[in-house]
């Protein structure tokens, strides 16, 4: 069995979620990485390759320029994008986590924003013509998830476009422990926020243990 990177994470937001700050591990996580060589456990230094491989499934779709990464992490795939010709607002709610990120990029051309998803500037409503959600609603519990799509689907412009990476499980499946992953019918709840499927795909992928993963690209018509 490979090595368990998620244990001070899991520790950490458990914490959090005790004392009803719910959010806040994310900022302490940053920290302990920064402070002692913590391991982040989404921190692969590179694109995530699920990203690659959607890209390349939807690249009959035309994106428009403006794209948003919720939740960037490191900002990998934040580069990547810029680097297809994007023009790419990225954001963390962890301060640390967008301070590594612009020690990282130093000539980046992403604009890294630390901004909470749940009161994000009322600016980026409807702003973007792609936005990235990778990893962030499994690492949320399950009563703050059907907020958390909802205020992913405003970003997205009218005949704008979502990308959508999650750890998947069936319903006979156990739930597991963070990162959480999620059901079908969960993902379809952005469709009550007036985005439709154009992609949708259930792969395993075994980067470093099987792991089942829904793969989807939504539009605004």
């Amino acid at each position: 069995m490979p090595p368990d990177n998620r244990s001070i994470a899991r520790a950490l937001a458990q914490k959090a979620w005790a004392e009803n700050r719910p959010l806040a591990w994310f900022e302490e996580l940053y920290q302990k990485a920064e402070q002692e060589g913590a391991p982040i456990p989404w921190g692969n230094l590179e694109p995530n390759p699920n990203l690659l491989a959607l890209c390349e499934s939807c690249q009959g779709i035309s994106f428009g320029p403006r794209a948003l990464i919720v939740g960037c992490g490191l900002g990998d795939d934040a580069e990547w994008l810029a680097e297809k010709g994007f023009s790419v607002t990225a954001f963390d709610i962890a301060p640390t986590g967008i301070a590594m990120c612009r020690r990282r990029f130093p000539e980046s051309k992403v604009t890294y924003v630390v901004a909470d998803l749940f009161s994000a500037p009322p600016a980026w409503d409807g702003a973007f013509d792609l936005v990235l959600e990778s990893y962030t609603i499994q690492a949320l519990p399950q009563t703050m998830r059907r907020e958390a799509i909802e205020c992913i689907s405003a970003f997205v412009a009218h005949g704008g476009h979502l990308m959508v990476i999650t750890r998947a499980r069936h319903e006979d499946e156990p739930e597991g422990t963070l990162p959480w992953p999620l059901l079908r019918f969960e993902l379809d709840v952005f469709t009550d926020y007036g985005l439709q499927p154009l992609f949708f795909e259930e792969v395993i992928d075994d980067a470093d243990e099987p792991t089942r993963r829904f793969r989807v690209c939504y539009h605004r018509a």
